[in-house]
């Protein structure tokens, strides 16, 4: 059965295509982090970390059309959410501050922000690959690392080809959603990564049924 061992990490199809053919596979992940859970897994996680109108800013990483910075910028008005992706055709739709560039060699100092949050994207790395970007998220954040991604189980490999009758996925996304689910993390999976990366009070929640994984790793400043 499919999820019950390692993380398996194939490519995906929506990094190989051009603007016009991921808009609709982009859409599907808005519309699956507003329906399925994600922005509801987002604001349950910030409200550990940040009072209601607090003021502060977060940069989010791999942030594509920027729905979960929206997100953020809903419950949060005063804060300052910084889109940051790879590809800039992704952030066209991201509202600003925008910026491209490459997560493993990022174009920020230390303590740049207070929270560097990512959503639907440690998933697509290696497990060192993983280690290196939470090590370079601490080094960028002065307050926490927030992440949220998808928890690897069987029910979420199979949800999105069992429910095109009802959502009409795009066939980008009916390809890359199982596999994304293979990449994805157990809980202690994703707990062992951070702690390996030299991340301190990390703590991850498991959100059922949207086979969410959050992560929230404060950051101790030493003085």
């Amino acid at each position: 059965m499919v999820c019950t061992s390692g993380r398996i990490i194939r490519p995906e199809w929506l990094d190989l295509q051009t603007p016009e053919d991921a808009t609709a596979s982009l859409n599907d992940l808005v519309k699956i982090n507003r329906v399925l859970g994600g922005h509801e897994v987002l604001r349950k996680t910030m409200a550990g970390v940040a009072h209601p109108g607090e003021s502060f800013t977060l940069l989010d990483v791999g942030a594509a059309s920027g729905d979960m910075g929206a997100c953020i910028r809903e419950i949060y008005p005063a804060a300052v959410v910084t889109s940051f992706d790879y590809k800039a055709d992704h952030l066209a739709t991201a509202a600003d501050p925008r910026v491209c560039g490459d997560a493993f060699q990022m174009p920020f100092g230390p303590r740049s922000f207070d929270f560097v949050h990512c959503s639907l994207f440690l998933h697509h790395f290696q497990d060192a690959g993983v280690v290196d970007l939470l090590r370079t998220f601490a080094a960028v954040a002065r307050r926490a690392v927030v992440i949220t991604d998808l928890e690897r189980h069987p029910l979420a490999y199979y949800f999105l080809p069992l429910t095109k009758w009802i959502f009409g996925w795009d066939r980008i996304t009916l390809h890359d959603g199982p596999i994304s689910v293979e990449a994805a993390f157990h809980a202690n999976e994703l707990e062992s990564l951070a702690k390996a990366a030299g991340l301190a009070e990390v703590r991850v929640y498991r959100h059922r049924p949207a086979f969410r994984l959050a992560l929230v790793a404060r950051i101790a400043i030493e003085t």
